[in-house]
């Protein structure tokens, strides 16, 4: 079985400088009502449980209108399940040296953007798996979820590469690459988030890149 060596720290002039780029003040507005309702949301339901929390509960305690929370979660569930940075691991990926291999430029982006992440916002992070954890509902649709970056980095791979479509081999590392991050979010989370996350993720990947080498 071939031995992955660790992932490099993704350059600067990708994950870091992406995740860090300033933003116009309409992008600041909208982050910043973003986080006050999710804010909002997770402080509703630790007091009154998820089931037991509505939209229209959510929306008045952020101060803003149910319409309003509708442009930026399309349902309660999302707030939970939803992120905001998946066009920066998209970027960070399409800045990756194109004949480099799918699995060490996704392996790269990944934790270096994770690292990057937890560092500014492991507390949302941890409560967001919590809650989603603690939910049947939640914790199904979290697993259908990977759907999304998995079918993100299967076209921006698929872009880099020049195909007009993506390989089975790029089908079958994007979908490990997908099922890994939520499997290594879950073990995160059911421990207590007591292990360095982006670390668990680099030991995942490289488990799963010893195994397809082998």
């Amino acid at each position: 079985m071939t031995h992955t060596p660790s992932a490099p720290a993704a350059p600067a002039s990708t994950v870091e400088a992406l995740t860090e780029a300033p933003l116009s003040l309409r992008e600041r507005k909208k982050l910043k009502t973003r986080q006050t309702v999710r804010r909002e949301a997770f402080r509703l339901f630790a007091e009154q449980g998820y089931e037991n929390t509505t939209v229209d509960q959510i929306a008045a305690a952020a101060e803003v209108s149910p319409s309003t929370f509708f442009r930026y979660f399309a349902t309660k569930e999302d707030l939970v399940l939803t992120d905001e940075y998946d066009p920066v691991m998209a970027a960070a990926l399409k800045a990756r040296p194109a004949d480099e291999p799918l699995l060490v430029s996704g392996r790269t982006v990944m934790v270096g953007l994770l690292r990057r992440i937890v560092g500014r916002d492991r507390e949302e992070i941890l409560a967001r798996m919590r809650i989603a954890l603690a939910v049947p509902a939640l914790r199904a649709r979290m697993t259908e979820s990977s759907a999304q970056p998995k079918q993100l980095l299967l076209d921006v791979m698929t872009e880099r590469s020049g195909l007009a479509e993506p390989t089975l081999e790029m089908r079958i590392a994007t979908a490990a690459f997908a099922a890994v991050a939520v499997e290594t979010s879950v073990y995160w989370a059911e421990r207590g988030g007591r292990d360095d996350l982006a670390d668990l993720l680099d030991r995942a990947l490289e488990h799963l890149g010893s195994g397809l080498a082998g």
